[in-house]
């Protein structure tokens, strides 16, 4: 509409334009600045609060763990009788209003040379002291994480929260502490002494946390269980993850990440039962390795900014509309200059750069803006020759990658299947450059009855790595000889491979020699993802590893050799990491779970059959986006009977 309108009227929208431009990025800076003063003193609140909580809980989970720490010392360093234990215990729990239980449970026959299990326990129940033994077929604690874990790390450990059913028979946590004995001049392991803490206190505590009307406290595990929350549904039923997995919120997976990981921090969430905006605090309790989040609602807090900022609105709209008035006035006495640059400029933009912009004789900013144009025009003029000259080139390039490309596949075997008249195995290969020219390689050839199979991927990605991977290739045909061992061949081509490596690139590989007579495998990995075995009854195990590095790094590195044989049906699946570190949109790996649970399923297959299959399961699950990197695949299957 302003194309056929006067010089006057565009002058005003643009000036009126311009300065409601500027108006809001005051607005928008003065709302921001506020925002973030309000943002700053909501952390410096909310850091407070979380570790004041943080201190509280902590206060008393170590008067927790003096006591039972001081039973272990007393029961290292003393001799007792079964009554003076039982005693010691019942006083423990008595005197503790923290303590909901305890028990000294010994190792099978350490306190009774007569008695699998002892453990006196006793707890609170109804405001009473009950007494019970721990152990027995329906209750074998020494197989219990409360026991082992504290053994096996010989060190005290507080428990993730559980259902102690045959002992307390509630939800508590446990802090567990290990005792020995020195017998014979040895330090051995007697038992575990314990101190049993009802979580309905934690929940008080962490319940007592109200900001503003919906902000709230809760409490997760080292595990991302959640111990307290106020939504009752989710206590002991739901992980952060298990959430963010149900909500597809890769950002609370992070988070959960995060807490778990012993980390405080402020970030900006949804509430995961309102879906309201919130700010989350989050610290870790040292002693248990939990940590405690507060969430802080937005809109709440955020209500007087938001208040404020609607009165300064309307003050702008006022000023807005006085100021239209002096525009008004002003843009008429600019014209027929603007009108001349008007027409010029509209040739300009049809693409006519060889037009002749009329000089403006006055010196003022019209005149300076009519020079303007025409430099501008001759800057035009050499930015598409030069943006030509840029096509062209980069055409070229496009080009002689193309061909790179194919001289890269053409080096590998892709005629299948390879050996005709050799019906003792199957085998099949594939592989899928992320880029023009990729890292990734295969290879396969025998001699006489020995098939010699390899799979590798060079670091990096390009041209660079296409050489890299030409060079390895080469060298590992030309480097094995007759009945030459998998691992005799990865120390002579990483030697080659080291020599004159001023780039420092690396390829790892995985080489293997089968014998297609007894289907006996020997192979050797340097670095490489471990190939799967898959058997023909349908199941599929990693192999086992040989702990080489890739090649390329050390020159004086050894290999190892292991062996496995194939039974007829048997096979080998061999790939590069580009299948499992295959992401979708919401970058998710692929990942070495869905790979395995993918091959478990296969049975009676066929080896090119089931990289046509793995290929589409991957993709699938990519969605549509974009591959990160090189996905190789090769698969054997022995079939002499």
């Amino acid at each position: 509409m302003l194309k056929n309108s006067g010089i006057a009227l565009k002058l005003i929208v643009l000036i009126l334009a311009s300065t409601m431009l500027i108006f809001g990025l005051i607005f928008g800076y003065n709302y921001t600045f506020s925002r973030k003063i309000i943002e700053k003193n909501v952390e410096e609140n909310a850091k407070n609060l979380t570790f004041t909580t943080v201190n509280k809980v902590e206060t008393v989970l170590h008067s927790i763990e003096k006591i039972p720490e001081n039973m272990a010392y007393f029961l290292e360093n003393s001799t007792f009788r079964k009554n003076e234990l039982l005693n010691l215990i019942r006083t423990v729990v008595k005197n503790n209003s923290e303590i909901y239980g305890s028990t000294i449970s010994f190792e099978p026959y350490a306190f009774d040379k007569n008695a699998l299990y002892f453990g006196p326990y006793f707890y609170k129940s109804n405001g009473k002291i009950r007494f019970t033994y721990l152990g027995g077929e329906s209750y074998r604690y020494f197989y219990l994480d409360w026991y082992q874990i504290p053994k096996e790390l010989n060190r005290a450990v507080w428990s993730e929260p559980y259902y102690d059913e045959g002992g307390g028979n509630i939800i508590m946590c446990t802090y567990s502490v290990p005792f020995y004995k020195t017998i014979s001049g040895k330090k051995q392991f007697m038992g575990i002494v314990t101190a049993d803490v009802s979580l309905n206190w934690l929940e008080e505590i962490v319940s007592s946390i109200r900001i503003s009307r919906t902000g709230y406290g809760f409490l997760i595990s080292r595990k991302g269980m959640m111990v307290t929350h106020p939504t009752s549904s989710l206590i002991m039923n739901e992980t952060l993850f298990s959430i963010a997995e149900t909500r597809n919120d890769a950002r609370l997976r992070e988070i959960g990440r995060e807490m778990i990981n012993g980390k405080s921090g402020f970030v900006p969430v949804e509430d995961i039962v309102s879906g309201k905006k919130c700010w989350l605090y989050y610290a870790p309790l040292p002693s248990s390795g939990w940590s405690l989040g507060v969430l802080f609602p937005q809109e709440e807090l955020m209500a007087d900014i938001v208040h404020l900022n609607h009165t300064v609105f309307l003050l702008g709209i006022i000023g807005t509309a006085l100021l239209l008035g002096v525009i008004v006035f002003i843009s008429r006495s600019i014209t027929r200059p603007l009108r001349i640059l008007a027409r010029a400029t509209t040739d300009i933009a049809k693409g006519n750069l060889d037009i002749e912009i009329p000089a403006i004789k006055s010196r003022d900013e019209v005149g300076r803006l009519g020079e303007s144009f025409i430099s501008m025009k001759r800057s035009l003029k050499q930015y598409i020759k030069e943006l030509t000259d840029t096509t062209s080139a980069k055409e070229r390039i496009e080009s002689e990658l193309k061909i790179a490309h194919d001289i890269q596949m053409s080096i590998l075997p892709k005629i299948f299947p390879p050996f005709p008249n050799r019906p003792e195995f199957d085998i099949y290969a594939i592989i899928e450059p992320s880029k023009e020219v990729g890292g990734d390689f295969y290879d396969f050839f025998l001699m006489d009855d020995y098939l010699y199979y390899v799979i590798g991927d060079v670091s990096g990605k390009g041209v660079p790595a296409s050489l890299f991977m030409a060079v390895t290739k080469t060298l590992i045909k030309a480097k094995t000889d007759k009945d030459m061992m998998p691992d005799e061949i990865l120390t002579k081509v990483n030697k080659e491979l080291c020599v004159g490596n001023d780039s420092s690139m690396f390829v790892t590989i995985f080489c293997g020699r089968l014998n297609t007579q007894t289907g006996e495998v020997f192979y050797s990995n340097g670095g490489h993802n471990l190939p799967y075995f898959l058997y023909s009854h349908g199941s599929a195990e990693l192999l086992e590893n040989t702990g080489g590095m890739a090649l390329g790094i050390m020159e004086d590195v050894k290999y190892q050799t292991k062996k496995i044989m194939l039974r007829t049906g048997d096979g080998i699946f061999l790939y590069t990491d580009g299948v499992t570190e295959a992401m979708d949109s919401s970058e998710n790996l692929f990942s070495d779970r869905r790979l395995k649970e993918f091959l478990q399923e296969v049975s009676g297959f066929s080896p090119k059959k089931l990289i046509q299959d793995t290929v589409g399961t991957v993709k699938k699950f990519a969605s549509g986006a974009p591959q990160a990197d090189d996905i190789t695949i090769m698969a054997l299957k022995y079939l002499k009977k």
